[in-house]
């Protein structure tokens, strides 16, 4: 693995894992990350994890503005890299990218492909109430992460997983998974599998509407809503017209109507009404103020019983 000649292209801090992972085993010749951006109130120029990872590392980072320009592909072809390897990059690579490496261009995908293809498949896993996960190392083509299967592995998704904490798993299994996937292809022991198109499913990027919470869903799906949600963007409903987050909550005892309305509220939280049950909202953020318990916030606000939420 000392002699394998690589260049990593991640970005956010799920790539950051395989990034460390393969500088331990490989020989990274070169990084390739987006380009600053602006973050934060202040809209600060903030460079990416990946970049900031990399310059740790002492690693030479790249940040093209357009992967077609002609002279960021003469230098990648200069390189000669034995391997491509991209994690949570951003952009689909051209064709002609995908010639370059001498032995492969590999994508390190967090699900099992070809179940949740595209931009949020940790997100919508979760939402989608899928029972599990995995890591996929695949072979790119042209397509949206349409290419043959070299390795993949599963992990459950437990009821109190959120996207954050499944993140966190999977970026820690694509780092392993990656090392073993070139050490197959090396020894010439990779077994290639195609994808079954009657399988695939889309896991298209995270809209405003994903946000809002509708109380006429049904408890488990508003659930999943909520885990699939956090740390990032949050789900939210509103109060009077005040903006809350919900950050935690479980399925709950009751019923009533209409939808979104308060049922009871209690050292334990705020039950709301949904489609087919209840929901308990115990942990929230109002609009402009810090993350708290639903209890804290109750303290604080008088809500009657049969308020609505939304």
């Amino acid at each position: 693995m000392e002699k394998t000649r690589l260049v990593f292209m991640g970005t956010p801090e799920f790539a950051v894992p395989s990034l460390l992972t393969l500088h331990e085993q490989c020989d990274i010749l070169a990084v390739v990350t987006q380009p600053d951006k602006p973050a934060g109130r202040g809209r600060k120029l903030t460079a990416p994890p990946v970049k900031l990872a990399a310059q740790q590392l002492g690693l030479h980072v790249k940040q093209p503005l357009n992967l077609h320009q002609k002279d960021f592909i003469a230098w990648l072809q200069a390189l000669h890299p034995d391997y491509i390897i991209t994690c949570a990059y951003g952009k689909i690579l051209p064709p002609v990218i995908l010639t370059i490496p001498q032995k492969a261009a590999l994508n390190i995908h967090a699900s099992l492909l070809p179940r949740h293809r595209g931009a949020a498949p940790i997100h919508r896993a979760i939402m989608a109430g899928d029972k599990e996960s995995g890591i996929t190392i695949m072979l790119m083509d042209e397509g949206m992460d349409t290419g043959d299967i070299v390795l993949c592995q599963a992990i459950p998704i437990h009821s109190n997983d959120t996207a954050g904490t499944l993140h966190d798993k999977l970026a820690e299994l694509g780092a392993d998974l990656i090392v073993k996937a070139i050490k197959q292809i090396n020894e010439g022991t990779a077994r290639y599998q195609k994808q079954k198109e009657c399988l695939a499913t889309y896991a298209e990027p995270l809209k405003s509407e994903d946000e809002r919470i509708n109380w006429c869903n049904s408890t488990e799906s508003i659930h999943n809503q909520v885990r699939g949600m956090n740390p990032w963007p949050g789900a939210y409903t509103e109060l009077n017209g005040i903006r809350l987050k919900v950050w935690e909550g479980q399925p709950s005892e009751g019923q009533g109507r209409p939808c979104g309305s308060v049922l009871a509220k209690s050292s334990a939280g705020l039950v709301v009404a949904t489609g087919d049950g209840a929901y308990l909202i115990t942990k929230l953020q109002p609009q402009g103020k810090k993350i708290m318990s639903a209890a804290a916030f109750l303290r604080g606000h008088h809500i009657s019983l049969g308020t609505v939420l939304g």
